[in-house]
């Protein structure tokens, strides 16, 4: 299949110096094949290729050209991409930005499928899939070379074309290739040859994953070939689809180094260290100005801002979230009742209008809303409904709505099954939506037993986004967040606006470059270092700057951590964005704060704290992080909203419409 290339960057400046510096590489490339001077005891150079690069904007001088490594040691293979230093380009990514994507030493039994690219104009490039779902930035082979790498791939895994799609090469997949998707996660890893778990790349800076097992995919549910919905028995709590998350070690291991060193060293908020001390200074200066209606007392003195080298470690009980809190902070006010319909009539005028929307935001982020309510408000918290609209005003966007929603089904509905052979990108959109609605929230009534409707209904609905927003597409992790509001709507179309209107917000979560991730797991680990520089620095001491182990909280806005009621409650009071439209990120850092004691009593490292951070799920007072994360909040003030970059998700949209580009999704 012949697609249109996006970047035909064969006239700038950066291709003719990554040429130059690819033909100089390749000069030495036969001799670096034969020795492994440079690699660990035993590992052996079995495929190199200069001057792959990859594009992490759509600008070309901001290209990253590399060398590509196919690395075997013992009975295992790696692939490695290590960006050049140096490079002569007009590029504004710094060297530590080029760092970041480097891959260093994933595993084969941890890669799910390769996918090749030829384009009509420009060059060559692979997608490669982890077995996670997640997938690396495209290597574009400036020199060709991708025929060879396939082929010297095969000569050492099993690798098998995928029968629904030809460009489509399948690792280690010993099961029907016919019923699996390339973004599969019924099985969180490749199976190995030896049925055994993943070996590891004996070097310091290179690893694979070990500490992930994989799970079996016995309990994985599917749309049989006659359209019916089946559910099978042993499925235990339907988070297999989820553990794409979890298992974000697995891109994190390689990353690791690079992303924590990008973190310890960046300077984005401009502060030196002495000027964090002003500004913290400054921050027990502004709580003190915080009137008695926002908060009730003041606790724990700001005595000192000196913070020990060596961070200390105590086998306390975490029953004292704050044992070593530094900062002033300033306790969040009791949760009231939630929002009534009574109640809520009192914010309305006689034709429908909202009197007062910071009133209306600031009581919802008290209390909530019950539930009988929340079909309604939820639209005005979402931005669906303005709050000026009069009652007539949305009953007329509704019926509107209504009738483009429909426009909207009808374009994949008219598919016919000729034309589908043809579309590949529907076919795989289709396909993993179909193999994730089945698994979404089935222990709920409303979605749970056969064929049932609303599950149907899910897939419609993201089917019918994926046309709407086709750039963005379909991602795993969109059903979570479509599951509560189709089950509060109880409407398709209003359920698929809203839906919209959500992910205006949130949609950069799901950009396949993770820029919008990253951004707010960066955000969030300077929250940390000016909130709690003792658990800051321990995370710094044990390479954990990086956060990912918070990932899943912020992709789907905790929806994993909480109770479905909980997890509503949670979703409408950060939609009120009242205090700040980051209320998220500090509800991050009052969950790490309240953990603390054990997490540096334990000494935990990365894997440890990711399995424990897992493990919280269910088990986290709602009520208490809001009431945390209100006083963190209040305490951090502007200081605090400084380590935030403008446009983190998740901000209202910003007019550049490429401010989080979401490139060509062939992997969905």
């Amino acid at each position: 299949m012949h697609e249109m290339e996006l970047h035909d960057l064969s006239d700038d400046a950066d291709y003719a110096a990554s040429i130059q510096q690819g033909s100089e590489s390749m000069n030495r490339g036969d001799s670096s094949k034969r020795s492994s001077c440079s690699e660990p005891e035993g590992a052996e150079i079995l495929y190199l290729k200069d001057n792959v690069a990859i594009h992490p904007t759509q600008y070309a001088s901001e290209r990253i050209s590399g060398r590509l490594k196919l690395i075997k040691q013992g009975s295992s293979l790696f692939m490695t991409w290590i960006p050049y230093k140096g490079q002569s380009s007009n590029a504004r990514l710094s060297e530590k930005d080029k760092n970041l994507y480097t891959i260093k030493a994933v595993s084969f039994a941890d890669i799910r499928s390769i996918r090749r690219h030829t384009p009509t104009l420009g060059w060559q490039y692979i997608i490669v899939v982890l077995s996670s779902g997640l997938a690396f930035p495209p290597l574009y082979f400036y020199n060709g070379g991708v025929r060879e790498f396939l082929a010297t791939i095969k000569q050492h895994v099993f690798l098998v074309r995928s029968a629904e799609d030809a460009n489509v090469f399948l690792v280690n997949d010993f099961q029907d290739p016919l019923q699996r998707t390339l973004s599969s996660l019924e099985l969180p890893r490749a199976v190995s040859v030896a049925n055994g778990p993943s070996p590891t790349l004996s070097t310091e800076s290179a690893s694979g994953s070990d500490a992930e097992k994989g799970a079996s995919d016995q309990s994985s549910v599917s749309f049989q070939q006659n359209g019916r919905l089946r559910q099978k028995h042993n499925d235990p709590a339907r988070d297999i689809s989820i553990q794409v998350l979890e298992k974000f070690s697995l891109v994190t291991r390689f990353a690791r180094e690079t992303t924590s060193q990008l973190f310890r060293e960046s300077h984005i908020d401009g502060f030196t260290p002495n000027e964090r001390k002003k500004h913290s200074q400054s921050s027990h200066e502004h709580q003190h100005n915080l009137s008695s209606h926002e908060h009730q007392s003041l606790i724990m003195s700001n005595d000192s801002q000196k913070v020990p080298e060596d961070v200390p470690v105590t086998s306390d009980s975490p029953s004292d979230p704050l044992e070593f809190d530094r900062l002033s902070l300033v306790w969040g006010k009791p949760r009231q009742p939630p929002l009534r319909r009574e109640e809520w009539a009192t914010f309305l005028d006689s034709e429908g209008r909202v009197m007062d929307s910071k009133a209306l935001r600031k009581r919802i982020f008290y209390g909530g809303v019950e539930h009988n309510l929340r079909a309604e408000v939820w639209t005005f918290l979402l931005g669906y409904h303005a709050y000026d609209s009069t009652f007539a005003e949305r009953e007329y966007l509704i019926s509107v709505r209504k009738s483009e929603y429909e426009t909207i089904k009808k374009q994949w509905q008219s598919i016919s099954a000729e034309q589908a052979k043809r579309f590949a990108k529907f076919r795989e959109r289709k396909s993993l939506i179909e193999k994730d609605v089945v698994r979404t929230d089935r222990s709920l009534s409303f979605y749970d037993g056969d064929d049932n409707p609303n599950v149907y209904l899910l897939r419609d609905i993201l089917l019918s986004y994926s046309f709407y927003n086709f750039d963005l597409g379909y991602c795993q992790g969109m059903s979570d967040l479509l599951s509560p509001i189709l089950f509060v709507m109880r409407d398709e179309s209003e359920s698929f606006w809203s839906f919209v209107f959500l992910m205006e917000r949130l949609g950069p979560n799901f950009n396949r470059d993770q820029s919008g991730m990253h951004s707010q797991l960066f955000a969030l680990s300077k929250l940390v270092e000016l909130l709690d520089t003792p658990l800051h620095n321990y995370f710094m001491q044990n390479d954990c700057l990086n956060y990912f182990f918070c990932f899943r909280w912020i992709l789907i806005q905790f929806k994993r951590e909480f109770e479905y009621e909980k997890t509503m409650r949670l979703w409408e009071v950060l939609w009120t964005h009242y205090l700040s439209e980051h209320l998220h990120l500090y509800v991050c850092v009052a969950i790490l704060k309240r953990y603390r004691s054990k997490i540096m009593g334990e000494q935990m490292d990365f894997d440890t704290l990711l399995k424990f951070i897992n493990e919280l799920s269910g088990q986290i007072d709602l009520d208490a992080i809001l009431r945390d994360a209100e006083a963190l909040c209040i305490c951090a003030g502007e200081n605090g909203a400084a380590c935030i970059p403008p446009g983190t998700p998740p901000s209202l949209p910003l007019e550049d419409p490429m401010a989080y580009p979401q490139l060509d999704d062939d992997v969905l």
